[in-house]
């Protein structure tokens, strides 16, 4: 009888074994969750749609250019028009947190294997890995330990937007010219005064084209999301599909791309600023 290797009958019995010994801590960690990206939600929701847009367009307009306030009037707009709003915002409020955490860890760890070769050498192997395996397969031991619903749809895109973030900001302070850092040290600065003034300035850029990538893969992760009961237009999409409606599949399919273009534009632009900046000086 022919023999082979089956991942999962490793796997398996470890996602049972935290299943079984960590309840108590993912219990915690589903109702932390569930608390933030309600919240969002709740607050996103709350006021019309106009002045959401209108908020929007003044924030992007006063912190960026015209041409990005212009821009975010045309997308969620867009997204109000296709009669789409409550689950774009949805989808929004989804994408920003998971963005938010995946940015939280993966900074700390992209400056310690920046610092640490070592360390460096080790998360090579598991972030090749990380991006090589399809995003939906996160999916599974998520909903196996987190059940349906937001919580896991967020953990899994969590993971899949950590690489790419990790990766560039180990880049960008592997890059800080060293003359910079001899200079801080020179005048007596602190550790972390270093690391404020000298360093995160100096990889600003790199670490917005990173999280540019992080958004754009957490977006990817939407139509997933919709999968395992997260809503938002992912379920949209998934509705669209199961009951071949095209319509709604098509609109909610443009929203989301809405909705990345304006996260896109907007990190980028935010790049074009920085580096104008940085050009001035």
């Amino acid at each position: 009888m022919a023999s082979y290797f089956s991942p999962g009958a490793w796997l398996a019995p470890g996602v049972d074994w935290l299943n079984a010994n960590f309840h108590a801590v993912f219990g915690v960690i589903a109702v932390i969750v569930e608390a933030i990206v309600g919240g969002l939600q709740a607050a996103l929701l709350y006021p019309p749609s106009y002045v959401i847009i209108s908020l929007a367009a003044v924030l992007a307009g006063g912190l960026l250019n015209i041409r990005t306030a212009i821009l975010a009037v045309v997308t969620l707009g867009f997204c109000q028009v296709m009669d789409l709003w409550r689950q774009s915002m949805e989808t929004l409020a989804l994408v920003l947190v998971a963005v938010a955490i995946s940015v939280l860890i993966a900074v700390p760890l992209g400056i310690l294997a920046a610092r640490r070769p070592r360390v460096e050498a080790a998360l090579r192997p598991v972030l090749d890995v990380m991006q090589t395996v399809p995003p939906w397969v996160y999916l599974i031991p998520a909903v196996i330990i987190f059940s349906l619903g937001q919580v896991p749809a967020i953990i899994a895109t969590i993971i899949y937007g950590i690489p790419p973030m990790l990766r560039l900001t180990t880049l960008g302070f592997k890059q800080v010219p060293n003359d910079l850092l001899e200079l801080g040290q020179a005048i007596g600065a602190a550790p972390r005064a270093i690391l404020a003034k000298i360093e995160i300035p100096s990889a600003m850029r790199t670490l917005l084209v990173g999280l540019n990538q992080c958004i754009l893969l957490s977006l990817s992760m939407v139509v997933l999301a919709g999968l395992v009961g997260a809503g938002g237009l992912g379920a949209e999409v998934t509705r669209g599909l199961t009951r071949m409606e095209m319509g709604l599949g098509l609109r909610a399919g443009l929203a989301i791309v809405a909705i990345a273009i304006l996260l896109d534009r907007l990190t980028r632009a935010a790049l074009q600023q920085e580096r104008g900046a940085a050009s001035a000086e």
